[in-house]
């Protein structure tokens, strides 16, 4: 059994725990980690989990929405984490004391009751990656921060029966914000955040009838709204736009159960 919650999405911090049964053995990884420790404690626990019940910690990228507690958490607790030496490498190499794993493009990642298979993307970090999720029968794609869908991040979400999937602006909403110019184009750009247009192409270019959830994720507060998206991922797939599950910047998601 696979299944995944997110438990916050956006600029003001990121993290998604993805959880794997296997017969009596339950193994937890958490995705990003941009939160402060106790914030994200309160919603761990809320999701029914300690601190100390997770076996690992995935590092999509160094920016600081993603790192948040990462070191703090790894060192008080002694859980390893994966992240790529890029990413390592732009957080000023910090030590981990025996607990980093450099993670890489295409090398599994075992933990045990599931794998987690990195895959690079293209955004505006060093060495930035995301991640496919299976037990074998189950597949699940994580993705929030990118600028476009290379070939590369098309393949590794073929089959894939649910997606966290960044859906972060709305075009026009971005072009007529008070953002300043610069801005603009660095969330517009190919290595920026993908807007609901090109999520939804996403969408049509992986969609087959295996596919269950599709979770819309790191929503702009000022340039997006959520029925902007649910309306375009919707249409996308043929669903309504009710299917479309939404990440909360601060609530998250409840637990998404994939069969």
């Amino acid at each position: 059994m696979l299944r995944f919650r997110n438990l916050a999405s956006g600029s003001t911090g990121n993290a998604t725990v993805v959880e794997g049964r296997s017969g009596t053995q339950t193994r937890r990884l958490l995705v990003d980690c941009g939160l402060g420790i106790r914030q994200l404690e309160w919603r761990l626990a809320a999701a029914g989990i300690a601190l100390q019940q997770l076996d690992g910690i995935f590092i999509t990228h160094e920016h600081s929405d993603h790192i948040g507690c990462s070191l703090k958490l790894a060192l008080r607790h002694r859980i390893p984490v994966w992240m790529s030496q890029g990413t390592h490498a732009a957080l000023g190499a910090p030590d981990f004391d025996g607990l980093l794993r450099v993670a890489c493009d295409g090398e599994p990642i075992d933990l045990g009751a599931f794998e987690a298979l990195p895959f690079t993307v293209p955004h505006d970090a060093r060495e930035p990656l995301h991640l496919r999720c299976s037990d074998g029968a189950t597949h699940i794609g994580l993705l929030t921060d990118l600028g476009h869908a290379s070939e590369h991040v098309l393949h590794h979400l073929q089959g894939c029966h649910a997606l966290l999937l960044e859906s972060n602006h709305d075009p026009e909403m971005l072009q007529a914000s008070s953002y300043p110019a610069f801005l603009k184009r660095r969330i517009s750009g190919r290595l920026g955040h993908l807007p609901n247009t090109v999520s939804a192409d996403i969408l049509k270019a992986v969609r087959h009838d295996g596919l269950q959830r599709v979770v819309a994720a790191h929503l702009s507060a000022q340039n997006n709204r959520p029925e902007l998206a649910q309306a375009a991922l919707a249409e996308a797939l043929g669903w309504s736009t009710g299917d479309i599950d939404v990440a909360h910047p601060r609530e998250g998601t409840d637990w998404i159960a994939v069969n």
